[in-house]
């Protein structure tokens, strides 16, 4: 018996729950507010619609707001409807949104809510959506707030807030909600509590709403207002100039507005009596002084606006009250906006250096992948390579024509690497062979030689490949930016620029130090004669160390191609920086390239950043800084010590 009683009890307990109203039941209830809104009638449709709990409420409203509610004339039952040709008109279930008949216009009637109750009806639609179970919707909720903050949102906000599961949209949620309340916030209280939360903060949002709050505008008086919120009073002649002052005072009505020579010919001659104006005669109004006194005349007998003496503008002046008022009546709210706008003006300075040191390294990274084959060619070998910027550009064409093979980025980029240096090595070793070795000990020659040869390769390149950029595309994994914060982020690309910059520098270190090829280069080096004595072929180390340097530039070429544009004349855009981080840094030293790239791409974005709208003015600063530095230090920045010295 007590388990039937229980069971009982139970039952009766569970029936609200399945009492729960269809949607039809609901608005049965609302039918004559439904069949003709108003903005007072509709709050109290939407508040028995919200209690009804039925389902698919957010859809009936928002149909409702776009106008594609109908309702049937012989039973007051709502449909949606759609038609094709405007004659027969089908009715659709608004619970299961199936057709269900097909009725002629007149058994129908179109409810057409003004533009008032549309905006209540999203004002209710806020809540629904932002309690919507699909994650997505809500998403979009938050999207659209953000996007057009209204006072009515922060109350549904706030609710939702509490029921949110979602970790990343509560947080979103959570921020919006005091970004809101910044602005709408009920109490004083509320509002320097949100505002003092975004102390530090980075992100633009949260600028954006607290700016507001401290623009101010400058306004004169007689004396300042009671309940003004003043920013500062201006102190005539030190804030603000006599002539800003008087447009104040013409622009608050507090004076009148001081004819200008235009006003004066104007007047006289809407006042020209006869042959006179003012007392004076026209025919003598030839010079400013007969102009002026015929106008004094008529302000006198106050026919035109009289014009102020020095005396009595300066009594004007004086009389009234400069200061700047904030848009924002209250001062507790404005303080505290002040001073959060100073701490997040603090956190945006360290974080803007912390950013231009990230491009300084990443302008490094590349212009150490551009000039470490250079560095291996002219500063072990002593030959001055014009063309390597063009083992550059033929590096990012061998990658553009793997991508036309290979459609998949990744797998292009994986084999562009080793076909480029295979290919420029190869070119290199040709060149060497062929021109290089005829010209040791000549740098005149040599120079002349490769830049004709530099020529030579951009104009293949153009014919080849036509003068129009190609596409040398990135893998979708280097795409976008590693963002820290609103002010600090770094592309993809950059970051991975840098770590093969890494793995160059260790590589060659490792050879250079570590191999047979390295050592009988460095032997070669110091002492060719030494080295040939012992058994060591300087031709073949010659061809094989031109070789690698040009094959590391070609390398070089695939990673800035991925942002650079590949066109002929991509590697001349570095051949200028790649001598001078060779030569700042220390020629024939590998720690040297890197101090020297490291310096002039710090030092490039540096001056940008003084000067960032003229980009070509830095690299001239930069390069005549660089001269200086030369004049001063003409070994570079990490000079070779010994023999090799002396060379």
């Amino acid at each position: 018996m007590l388990r039937v009683l229980t069971l009982f009890l139970g039952l009766l307990l569970a029936v609200p729950a399945f009492a729960q109203s269809s949607l039809y039941d609901a608005l049965a209830d609302q039918t004559a507010g439904l069949k003709k809104p108003s903005s007072k009638t509709i709050e109290t449709v939407i508040s028995g619609l919200q209690d009804s709990g039925a389902p698919g409420v957010a859809n009936f409203l928002t149909k409702l707001q776009s106008k594609e509610v109908w309702y049937r004339k012989s039973d007051d039952k709502f449909f949606f409807v759609a038609t094709d040709d405007k004659k027969t008109y089908r009715l659709i279930d608004i619970e299961s949104g199936e057709v269900v008949a097909e009725v002629a216009k007149k058994e129908i009637k179109q409810i057409k809510p003004n533009s008032g109750v549309r905006a209540k009806i999203d004002g209710a639609l806020v809540a629904f959506r932002l309690t919507d179970a699909d994650p997505a919707v809500r998403d979009a909720a938050l999207v659209g707030i953000s996007r057009d903050p209204k006072a009515k949102d922060l109350a549904p906000l706030t609710a939702a807030l509490a029921s949110e599961t979602d970790p990343d949209l509560k947080a979103r949620m959570e921020r919006l909600s005091r970004i809101l309340t910044v602005s709408f916030g009920d109490t004083t209280e509320a509002r320097v509590a949100a505002i003092e939360s975004f102390d530090g903060d980075l992100g633009l949002d949260a600028r954006a709403v607290l700016n507001p709050l401290v623009t101010t505008k400058l306004k004169a008086a007689p004396e300042v207002g009671v309940d003004e919120n003043v920013a500062k009073t201006l102190r005539l002649g030190n804030d603000i100039s006599e002539e800003e002052a008087f447009a104040l005072l013409v622009a608050s009505g507090l004076a009148q507005a001081q004819p200008t020579k235009d006003d004066i010919k104007a007047a006289l001659k809407a006042n020209i009596d006869g042959d006179t104006v003012g007392g004076v005669m026209v025919a003598d109004l030839g010079t400013d002084e007969a102009r002026l006194a015929a106008y004094m005349a008529l302000a006198a007998s106050g026919e035109v606006p009289a014009i102020l003496t020095s005396e009595a503008k300066a009594e004007l002046l004086a009389s009234a009250t400069y200061y700047e008022v904030y848009a924002e009546a209250d001062p507790a709210v404005t303080a505290a906006a002040v001073e959060a706008l100073s701490s997040i003006s603090t956190a945006v300075g360290v974080s803007q250096f912390i950013d231009l040191v990230l491009d300084g390294i990443s302008l490094a990274s590349i212009y150490f992948l551009a000039a470490i084959g250079l560095a291996i060619t002219f500063g072990v070998m002593r030959v001055i390579n014009m063309a390597h910027g063009e083992f550059i550009m033929m590096g990012a064409y061998t990658g553009y024509v793997v991508q036309q093979i290979i459609p998949n980025y990744t797998v292009s980029l994986i084999v562009a690497i080793p076909a480029a240096f295979v290919i420029t090595f190869a070119v290199g070793v040709a060149m060497e062979r062929l021109v290089i070795r005829h010209l040791y000990h000549r740098p005149l020659e040599t120079l002349l030689a490769t830049f004709g040869i530099s020529i030579a390769l951009q104009q293949i390149a153009k014919n080849i490949f036509g003068t129009q950029a190609r596409p040398l595309t990135s893998p979708g994994w280097l795409d976008g930016a590693l963002v820290f914060n609103d002010v600090i982020a770094i592309s993809w690309i950059r970051i991975a620029i840098f770590v093969l910059s890494v793995i160059f520098f260790l590589g060659l270190l490792f050879v250079l130090n570590r191999t047979r090829l390295g050592l009988e280069t460095r032997a070669v080096t110091q002492n060719p004669r030494m080295a040939a004595a012992m058994g060591i072929n300087p031709d073949r180390i010659n061809m094989l160390t031109f070789g690698l340097g040009s094959g590391i530039a070609g390398i070089a070429g695939i990673a800035i191609g991925l942002f650079a544009k590949v066109t002929s004349e991509l590697g001349s855009d570095y051949i200028v920086q790649s001598f001078m981080t060779v030569v700042v840094g220390g020629v024939g030293n590998i720690f040297g390239t890197l101090a020297g790239a490291t310096m002039i791409g710090f030092l490039q974005k540096g001056i940008e950043w003084f000067n960032p709208s003229n980009t070509l003015a830095a690299q001239t600063y930069m390069i005549i800084f660089i001269i200086i530095f030369i004049q001063f230090r003409p070994r570079g920045i990490i000079a070779l010590k010994g023999r090799a010295a002396g060379d």
